[in-house]
């Protein structure tokens, strides 16, 4: 297990509320370098934070490419476009067939710090689902 993530998630999680956003965050070591999120009553937006040799990654995945309306896709994609300026702290990604949206962090930053991006990200998962809802099966 890579004890500087374990030991950076039980920070985060042992937290104050204010400084998690009032939102209560427990976690899983899934492997050596990647750390199972989960928010408090969004068990289904899980946040998956690896650590890599130069950045702290986070990643949330949203739907599948079977969920896309096949006719819509190029119309989410715009929409996906115009949507990652004003999403703060997060930007949309692909991986494979997964849409996802994720965020990236220095391996320096603060528990706090880390805090937020989960708690951001989160709350962008959720902001981006229902916003994307109308290309969506």
């Amino acid at each position: 297990m890579n004890k500087n993530l374990k030991e950076l998630m039980t920070q985060v999680t042992t937290l104050d509320d204010e400084k998690r956003g009032g939102l209560d965050l427990s976690f899983e070591i899934i492997d050596e370098q990647v750390a199972k999120v989960t928010v408090e009553d969004r068990d289904e937006l899980p946040i998956f934070i690896t650590m890599a040799d130069d950045q702290l990654l986070c990643i949330c995945s949203l739907f599948d490419e079977s969920q896309v309306t096949p006719e819509s896709r190029m119309a989410m994609f715009e929409s996906m476009l115009s949507l990652n300026i004003p999403m703060p702290l997060s930007s949309f990604a692909k991986m494979d067939d997964r849409y996802a949206v994720f965020g990236a962090m220095s391996l320096n930053s603060s528990a706090e710090d880390v805090a937020l991006e989960i708690t951001t990200l989160s709350d962008n998962s959720l902001d981006a689902i229902e916003a994307l809802s109308d290309y969506l099966n």
